[in-house]
This record gives C-alpha cells, sequence and structure tokens, in this order.
C-alpha cells in the first residue's frame, strides 16, 4: 500500500493574496465610513443641543424660575443652570464636532461666552447654534421665539 499524504492547509501565496484583497476593501471603504461616523456624530450633537434648550424651557416655564443658558464656543459646551442652582446640566460636544457661531450676534465685540435667560411666562429670546464637524457638514439649532420648540435645520457645506 502506497498512498500519498496530501497536506490540507492553505499556502502562502493564497494567504497573501487573501490579506491583500482584505487591505483594500478596507481602503476602499475607510473614507465612507468615516465620513458617516463624523455625520452621525453631528447631528446626534445637534439633537442634544436641541433637547437640552428645550429642557432648559420646560423647567422655566413648569418651575415658574429663571433659567440661563450659556454657549461658549472656546469650551465647545452648552450650560444650562436654574436661579437656584438646583438644575445644572452641561453638554459637550463630541470629538470632531465644534461650536462656530451663536446667533444673534451682539453688537461690539462678539463676547464669549453668550449667556441668554429664559424668563418664565416670557416670549423665549432668539437663539442659534451653528456646530460643524471636520468635513465641513454643518447644522443649525434655532430656538422659535413664539413657541419655544428648537429646530434643527442642515446648513450647506462651507
Amino acid at each position: 500500500m502506497n498512498r500519498r499524504r496530501t497536506s490540507a492547509g492553505v499556502t502562502l501565496i493564497e494567504m497573501l493574496i487573501v490579506a491583500t484583497l482584505i487591505g483594500l476593501m478596507a481602503g476602499i471603504s475607510y473614507p465612507s465610513v468615516s465620513s458617516g461616523v463624523d455625520t452621525l456624530r453631528l447631528s446626534s450633537a445637534s439633537d442634544s443641543v436641541a433637547a437640552l434648550l428645550n429642557s432648559a424651557a420646560n423647567r422655566a416655564e413648569r418651575r415658574q424660575e429663571a433659567v440661563e443658558v450659556t454657549i461658549s464656543i472656546k469650551e465647545n459646551a452648552v450650560l444650562v443652570l436654574s436661579s437656584d442652582a438646583a438644575y445644572t446640566r452641561r453638554l459637550e460636544m463630541p470629538v470632531g464636532v465644534s461650536i462656530y457661531a451663536v446667533l444673534p450676534k451682539p453688537p461690539g465685540d462678539a463676547a464669549d461666552p453668550r449667556r441668554f435667560i429664559l424668563l418664565p411666562g416670557a416670549s423665549h429670546p432668539r437663539i442659534s447654534v451653528e456646530m460643524s464637524n471636520r468635513r465641513g457638514a454643518r447644522r443649525r439649532v434655532s430656538v422659535d421665539p413664539r413657541t419655544g420648540v428648537p429646530l434643527v435645520e442642515r446648513l450647506p457645506n462651507s
């Protein structure tokens, strides 16, 4: 009985070809995945700012107390503080998302941070926070002064 042994395995050349194909697929798909993650972060950050502004307006109306909203471009954060300091919320923007404008701009030099006061029973100030990500996608979160409801809108890329 003369049997030959055949080894069941993969040759080095076959492994190199498979590794090369995987590397090419990863290299081709990385930019689109990265762009999607940046867009998701921007969308999440704008939704979080809208929710924070909405909760501040609700706090002012339901508790009948003044609420201060502070938006800092330098710190890349939004802070909400009630008049009795029992309610404090701080929202920092995720990596890759930055606040680049707070509207309306104050007369004269633009002061940082910008502070707005939400008073119970009064109309809400017109607040707009513009954000962008590393790829230039932009979003604006603005508060409707009549209803107090935040609105998130996409802006054209810069």
